[in-house]
């Protein structure tokens, strides 16, 4: 359901979503999952990485500053 609020009137609708928005909707959250998904392998690399070269993350931005 959607639920459209017009500020001016205060009138509140609720409508079903169409076919168009439900798919947006789907895609945008697939997108957002492969987005977060990406966002943990990154930190599951970086900390690999530092336990690798046995250094803690503040050390290794004393090294690259």
């Amino acid at each position: 359901m959607i639920t459209e609020h017009n500020v001016t009137t205060g009138e509140i609708t609720e409508r079903e979503e169409t076919a168009e928005e439900l798919a947006q909707f789907e895609a945008d959250k697939a997108a957002e999952a492969t987005r977060l998904a990406a966002e943990a392998q990154k930190a599951a690399d970086k900390a690999a990485l530092l336990a690798k070269l046995g250094i803690t993350e503040d050390e290794a931005r004393l090294l690259l500053s």
